[in-house]
C-alpha cells in the first residue's frame, strides 16, 4: 500500500469517527447532573442527532427521572436496577411527569368537550398512590397506581372548570386491572396514549370507574372519564365542582375510610429545588418541572 493510499484511508477512519465529547454517555450524565437535569438542556440534547437521542433515549430520560421523582419511579420499579426498562419506556415516563396532554373535542360517548384545549408543560405536578386508590375497584384493590392532581382549565363555554389529570401503573402487565379487562373482553379504543403512541382502553365503557375517583378528584359521579393504555398510562378529564358549590365540600373529596389512615407523608423542597418526601412511608411526590423547558421527550 502507498503512503497515499495509507493517508487516503487514516483520513476516511478519522473523520468517520465521532467526537468523543458529544456521545460520551459519562460524560453527559455528569453535564446535566451538574445542571440538577435541566429539562430543557435534556431537550435539546436529544434533538441534536440519532446518536445523541439513542442516548437519550436509552440513559438520560431514566436519569432524569430518578432524580426528579426518586421514591414513585423506585415504587414502580419495585426495588429493581437503576438500569432497568419500564413498560413504555423512560422518555414517556417523563413526558407524563411534566406534561399536561390538553383535550379535544372529538364526538366521546360519555364526556362531551366543545374546544379544543392544546397540551402544555407543566411547572410541578403532585403524584400520589392514596388518589391511585381511588381509581382502582375493590377487585383491583392491590395493584399500585399513582394518579396526578388535576391540572385546571378554565372552559369559556363552561360554569365548571376542566381537570386533566395522568397516572401510572407498576407492573400493568400483571396487573388485576388489566386482567379484569382482558376477562371482560373490553375492546381496544382507536385512540392511542398521548405519552407512548399505545392504544388504550376507556374505563368509563369498562364500567371500572369507582365512584370515589370523582370524590378525590373534587368531581361529581358520571362527570368524568379516563383511559388506560396497554402499557400502564392512565389519562383523563373531569369536570370540576366550583370550589363554592355547597355540593360536595370536601373538594377534593374525601376517600374510603381505609384511605384516611394512609401516611401522605411531609413534603419538604430540598436545596436542589426538588421537592422530595420526607417520609419513608410517603404515598405521593410532587415533581417539579422548568417552566422554559419544552415538553417533547422523544
Amino acid at each position: 500500500m502507498s503512503s497515499n493510499q495509507r493517508l487516503r484511508t487514516n483520513y476516511g477512519t478519522e473523520a468517520a469517527e465521532p467526537e468523543p465529547g458529544l456521545v460520551d454517555e459519562r460524560l453527559l450524565v455528569l453535564v446535566l447532573e451538574s445542571t440538577k437535569w435541566d429539562l430543557r438542556l435534556l431537550c435539546l440534547v436529544s434533538s441534536v442527532s440519532r446518536k445523541l437521542r439513542a442516548i437519550a433515549k436509552r440513559v438520560l430520560w431514566r436519569q432524569l427521572c430518578f432524580h426528579r421523582a426518586p421514591h414513585m419511579v423506585a415504587s414502580l420499579m419495585d426495588g429493581g436496577p437503576k438500569g432497568g426498562r419500564i413498560a413504555g419506556g423512560w422518555p414517556a415516563l417523563a413526558k407524563l411527569m411534566f406534561f399536561c396532554c390538553g383535550a379535544e373535542p372529538e364526538p366521546r360517548r360519555h364526556f362531551r368537550l366543545g374546544q379544543r384545549l392544546p397540551g402544555h408543560f407543566v411547572k410541578a405536578s403532585r403524584f400520589s398512590k392514596t388518589s391511585g386508590r381511588s381509581f382502582l375497584p375493590r377487585k383491583c384493590r392491590g395493584d399500585l397506581l399513582y394518579v396526578s392532581d388535576p391540572c385546571e382549565h378554565q372552559m369559556s363555554d363552561q360554569d365548571e372548570d376542566l381537570g386533566l389529570y395522568r397516572g401510572v401503573f407498576k407492573g400493568f402487565m400483571s396487573s388485576r386491572t388489566r386482567a379484569c379487562l382482558i376477562r371482560r373482553q373490553v375492546t381496544l379504543e382507536d385512540r392511542v396514549c398521548p405519552y407512548c403512541g399505545a392504544r388504550v382502553w376507556s374505563m368509563t365503557t369498562a364500567r371500572l370507574v369507582p365512584r370515589r375517583a370523582a370524590r378525590r378528584l373534587g368531581s361529581r359521579d358520571g362527570r368524568l372519564e379516563y383511559f388506560v393504555c396497554v402499557n400502564g398510562h392512565l389519562h383523563g378529564s373531569c369536570w370540576l365542582i366550583p370550589l363554592s358549590s355547597d355540593e360536595d365540600n370536601g373538594r377534593p373529596g374525601d376517600d374510603d375510610d381505609d384511605d384516611k389512615n394512609d401516611d401522605d407523608g411531609l413534603m419538604t423542597n430540598d436545596d436542589s429545588g426538588i421537592y422530595s418526601s420526607g417520609s419513608l412511608k410517603s404515598t405521593e411526590e410532587e415533581v417539579v418541572g422548568d417552566s422554559n423547558s419544552s415538553p417533547n421527550a422523544n
